[in-house]
């Protein structure tokens, strides 16, 4: 839909007297046989003459000449159901950028009628292609077509001015080399370990989602080393830097230190990959550095976990992440070593732990930290038969007992409620209890009221 939209915007736009073709990331991919996830026009015109031309657009970002058109706003392009901006296309005018003063925006653009100008201020070459979706012809005037074939990484100029535009070309660099198995180009890569610290000014929220997206597209660990021998790693996560050189008792992670323990954990994790289990499996372990000591036997992490939890919370808090991810990343944090104790747990206990929300997620989590230590199994088949045996109803029954019930069976309301349904309920899952009968005879066997009422 979104490349007959592209055409069908391009062939409007030339049938209007004007120069246009698609550009960017979706190029490279085409050029690559790889499905692009959207598609950009570039053209010569003016986004008033764009939103002319196209009723029904959004001026996303008109004073850099960026118009988004959706699908109905093109008469020869069949809607599928798209409504609002859904499978919209952004289209830009040609333009040249001057000054970026916050290492970010151009702070004046000038829009032209030369697609030169308009490539030369983009980021690498692979990403500084020009498509014209009618004929099949790429114009190339950065050299992106080889460097696609060649396998290189490259700005576009010289790359201390690329990465001065705009910090967050460092860690797109990282990414794409990342994502495609790319070299970085020697000057592209001093350039980055040069300007390393300037990454600071890039908004959080920019680092963040550009570090989920190298998290979550099946290359973290090249990602993440890349950070690292760039320099941009103590920069935008000073805590997994330190995991570097922190040893780890051979006898359980025969694979060596903290910091690759981690990077090979992230080539074990599932694709596509969520964005909470990416940030659990990078932060499972972040709480070692500051709990690692040389104990008489081996090597210890004290509390390693409650640390790694707190921790683990402040970047995301740092990183503003919504407080359901960050509740799910603290989840899968603060629950991975528990999965060492599965075999000694109460049939109550496991079963409250199999069924904690998202447990899908625990399990990948475990699986990858298995995969990356000592690989064995077991417990993660152990716990995929548990799974598979007991139904939801016997994992999560209907409670037998509640508050009203206490409070009919002469007990006051209080904290000591809890306690009491939680046994009620541990008695149950563990197949002691299966009616409200045998449920009311426990509580008065076992709290009985007159000693409620005098705790």
């Amino acid at each position: 839909m979104s490349k007959q939209l592209a055409t069908s915007i391009v062939k409007t736009l030339r049938q209007s007297g004007f120069h246009a073709y698609l550009v960017g990331g979706c190029v490279r991919d085409l050029l690559l046989h790889r499905e692009p996830k959207d598609y950009d026009v570039a053209t010569s015109a003016t986004p008033p003459q764009v939103m002319d031309l196209f009723p029904e657009t959004y001026a996303v970002g008109a004073q850099f000449g960026v118009v988004l058109v959706p699908p109905r706003a093109v008469s020869d392009v069949e809607l599928t159901g798209e409504s609002g901006q859904g499978g919209a296309v952004e289209v830009a005018t040609f333009r040249s950028d001057i000054g970026y003063s916050d290492g970010r925006h151009p702070d004046q653009v000038r829009f032209s009628i030369d697609p030169r100008k308009d490539v030369a201020r983009r980021d690498f070459t692979i990403n500084g292609m020009l498509l014209d979706p009618l004929t099949g012809e790429v114009l190339d005037y950065v050299g992106g077509r080889d460097d696609l074939n060649s396998g290189i990484l490259r700005t576009i100029g010289d790359p201390d001015r690329r990465f001065a535009e705009d910090k967050l070309r460092m860690l797109r660099a990282v990414r794409f080399a990342a994502r495609f198995e790319y070299e970085i180009e020697a000057a592209t890569f001093a350039s980055m370990q040069k300007l390393a610290h300037q990454i600071a000014v890039v908004s959080r929220e920019r680092a963040r989602d550009e570090l989920t997206r190298m998290l979550t597209e099946g290359h973290g660990r090249r990602a993440f080393r890349l950070l690292d021998e760039s320099g941009l790693l103590p920069h935008v996560l000073p805590e997994i830097s330190a995991m570097k050189g922190v040893e780890q008792p051979p006898q359980f992670h025969p694979e060596g230190d903290v910091f690759v323990h981690t990077l090979m954990l992230l080539d074990n994790l599932p694709q596509p990959c969520s964005l909470t289990l990416a940030w659990g499996a990078l932060l499972h372990d972040v709480g070692k550095p500051a709990t690692f000591r040389v104990a008489p036997d081996r090597i210890r992490f004290d509390n390693h976990v409650e640390v790694g939890e707190k921790i683990a919370g402040e970047i995301c808090k740092r990183l503003r992440f919504s407080a359901d991810d960050e509740e799910q990343i603290l989840a899968l944090v603060g629950n991975h070593m528990r999965f060492g104790h599965v075999s000694r747990m109460k049939e109550s206990t496991l079963k409250k732990f199999l069924r904690m929300p998202r447990f899908e997620e625990h399990m990948a989590l475990h699986r990858a930290d298995s995969l990356a230590s000592h690989r064995q199994l077991s417990t993660y088949e152990f716990l995929r038969e548990k799974l598979k045996e007991i139904p939801p109803e016997i994992m999560s029954p209907n409670p037998l007992v509640n508050g009203d019930d206490l409070i009919a069976a002469g007990h006051a309301p209080g904290p000591r409620f809890k306690e009491i349904l939680g046994a009620v309920e541990d008695a149950q899952l563990e197949g002691r209890l299966s009616s409200r009968e045998e449920a009311l005879e426990f509580v008065r066997r076992e709290f009985p009221v007159e000693l409620t009422r005098w705790s």
